[in-house]
């Protein structure tokens, strides 16, 4: 195969609907060999003070001011003409340059969105070229890891309008030999889900929040994990085993900082609480992992349960 063949030939850029229905990027890399890489920029529903800037248009008479449309410009004048002919293998060197071309420190200019959809189209696109996996691509040509889906099946927080101050509950099928088989057991879960909450609470506990997980009137934690792995157990999957549960929590979005507490299950938690209330959560169940257990600015209580609970801490 000719080197040649990695060297980006096309960059194009077009506005498209995320699953919330709002506008997003998606881009497209061609190389000389005719790899294709596309990809769609995220958008979360909550954001730290720190995250990167994702441009929107802010006209009112544009998808309400959500409009991606400058972020797409940028591709088309700054970015597109700066990588073409550049080698798509060249990662960390695409995205440097990508930095720098926009030059701030929370790329406000070009937009994060743009650079994001454009640096995975890149890695994808190589990975066509090289006709070879994605996931082989990023973690070798002998890697024997597959991609592990993690899916979100309850909301609470900013998500969803019921009690739960956590964010996302998510489930972790990580012990199955190929990707389908693990994504067949979450779909299982998640109607067997369904069922449940749907006896326990009735029909409306079965609306969906705004990332897709279930909305149920629940107010605690511990009864939504507990639910959680009633659907794992009835669905026929080793619990703690196959499955595991990950937590996305946003401690920002029930963080009250004129209190200094963490307003959760009810209770108003201060951080040497909150810690513990972490520790007994992950001794009482099988969680896999923990985003964002506290406030945005707090590092050293991050450190602290990062100590405790090695790099279940995220």
């Amino acid at each position: 195969m000719s080197q040649n063949e990695f060297l980006i030939k096309r960059v194009d850029a077009l506005q498209v609907l995320d699953s919330r229905g709002d506008p997003t990027i998606e881009v497209t890399i061609v190389t000389v060999g005719n790899g294709v890489g596309r990809a769609i920029a995220p958008a979360g529903a909550s954001r730290g003070k720190y995250e990167a800037i994702e441009l929107r248009d802010g006209d009112p008479k544009k998808y309400r001011g959500k409009s991606v449309y400058k972020a797409i410009e940028n591709i088309v004048h700054y970015i597109g003409p700066a990588i073409q002919g550049l080698d798509s293998r060249k990662q960390r060197d695409i995205d440097h340059l990508m930095i720098q071309i926009d030059g701030t420190p929370n790329k406000s200019r070009i937009g994060a969105n743009a650079m994001i959809a454009t640096s995975l189209a890149i890695a994808k696109a190589a990975a066509d070229t090289a006709r070879i996996p994605l996931f082989q691509y990023l973690g070798g040509i002998r890697s024997n890891a597959l991609p592990i889906p993690m899916l979100n099946i309850i909301n609470g927080g900013a998500h969803a309008g019921n009690e739960l101050a956590i964010q996302e509950f998510l489930i972790v099928p990580i012990g199955f030999d190929s990707f389908s088989e693990a994504l067949k057991a979450a779909v299982e879960i998640y109607k067997e889900l369904k069922n449940i909450l749907k006896e326990k609470y009735g029909a409306a506990a079965i609306n969906v929040g705004d990332e897709g997980g279930y909305a149920p009137p629940m107010k605690t934690t511990n009864e939504a994990l507990n639910t959680i792995e009633q659907a794992i157990k009835n669905s026929g999957y080793g619990l703690g085993r196959e499955v595991f549960i990950s937590l996305d929590a946003a401690a920002s979005q029930f963080y009250n900082d004129e209190k200094k507490v963490y307003n959760i299950d009810g209770m108003s938690l201060t951080t040497d609480k909150l810690i513990e209330f972490w520790k007994k959560i992950t001794e009482e169940h099988p969680i896999l992992s923990i985003e964002d257990p506290f406030h945005e600015e707090d590092f050293e209580s991050y450190a602290l349960l990062r100590r405790e609970l090695k790099d279940r801490v995220i």
